[in-house]
């Protein structure tokens, strides 16, 4: 027990309390790589993934998945999200009758050519789910349908399932999806699926660059009531705050200063803790003062999976104190161990 005890204190994360806030079903990736590097992990959810109100758009883009040139999925949500809609809608090659597989899906491509594609006898005997979805996109991309995925775990999400991703960009931000195909796209036919809200820089800079854009809504992000106690009774102790709050996207930063009652509310329960302070110097006045000699890790640090996500939680009054370079869940695991180790590195 000692010797297990001592292994553990010297991992780089060791006594170090992480707020992880992704979506329930999404946090288990994240917190079991913080535990591996010694961190104690407090998983309170600042997100909730729902249905859309309405499928009809999605659905309807499904149906006519084929008419498209490019594919541009922009998070694993939105993998899952539309993958359940092609079971719902049984786009998957197969029958509905008695559970008998039809052979062909027949289809037009955008001459209004008809044409048919035979799934693979191996894929026939196959159950109704991931196989089925990738049959659909098969037929699609024998269309010369194309799919972009805007990060590795979205790539992941897509070809695991099945089917190929043709681009993924170098930076996984939307900017780079744009740099990526602004050359392709030019009198092309994109369909953009993703959360009710997000950033219009895809489909605005596509459309520039002469695409025909469909953005379509596959799910909505909102704030789960349930976390708001949970999370201001985190925050209001001084000897059991978390040291690090991780934010995966914008909507996490968004809805984290939700629960706490908006901007202002959250700075105080922040500043309570000898956590953040309004950036105010800017505004030609001192941000409040934080005692030189206060370890960084006494401090809540504010962890940011990227840009954009830094760019959010400057716009909320925070800091992006630990930024991952390489924009991923390893990533952002990575810069908190590099945060940690340089801390204990300036205090030896």
């Amino acid at each position: 027990m000692q010797k297990k005890a001592e292994t553990l204190n010297n991992l780089p994360l060791s006594k170090i309390r992480v707020l992880v806030g992704r979506a329930r079903h999404q946090a288990g990736a994240l917190s079991a790589e913080l535990r591996k590097h010694g961190a104690e992990v407090i998983e309170i959810p600042f997100i909730e993934i729902r249905k859309p109100k309405s499928f009809r758009p999605l659905d309807a883009a499904l149906r006519n998945l084929h008419t498209y040139d490019w594919l541009i999925l922009t998070s694993v949500n939105g993998v899952e999200a539309m993958w359940e809609r092609l079971e719902k809608l049984k786009l998957d090659g197969t029958g509905s009758r008695e559970g008998q597989h039809s052979i062909y899906v027949v289809s037009k491509d955008r001459e209004g050519h008809e044409f048919t594609f035979e799934p693979a006898l191996s894929e026939r005997s196959e159950p109704k789910g991931a196989a089925g979805g990738a049959n659909w996109i098969a037929a699609s991309a024998a269309a010369g349908l194309r799919v972009a995925a805007i990060g590795p775990a979205t790539k992941k999400a897509i070809e695991q399932r099945g089917c190929r991703v043709d681009v993924v960009p170098k930076e996984y931000v939307a900017e780079s999806v744009v740099r990526s195909l602004r050359r392709s796209v030019k009198g092309k036919r994109v369909l953009l699926v993703r959360a009710k809200v997000a950033r219009d820089v895809i489909p605005r800079e596509l459309r520039a660059a002469g695409a025909q854009v469909d953005v379509v809504e596959a799910y909505e992000t909102v704030v789960p009531e349930t976390s708001r106690r949970r999370l201001q009774a985190a925050l209001k102790s001084q000897r059991r705050h978390p040291h690090v709050v991780t934010f995966t996207s914008s909507s996490t930063v968004r809805n984290f200063i939700a629960l706490l009652g908006g901007s202002r509310a959250a700075l105080r329960r922040l500043r309570a803790v000898g956590g953040q302070s309004l950036p105010r110097a800017s505004r030609g006045e001192c941000p409040p003062h934080t005692p030189s000699h206060a370890p960084p890790y006494t401090r809540i640090q504010m962890a940011s999976i990227g840009p954009v996500t830094s760019a959010t939680l400057r716009e909320m009054g925070l800091r992006a104190d630990i930024s991952a370079k390489e924009f991923t869940i390893p990533g952002l695991v990575d810069a908190i161990v590099r945060w940690r180790t340089a801390h204990r590195e300036s205090t030896t």
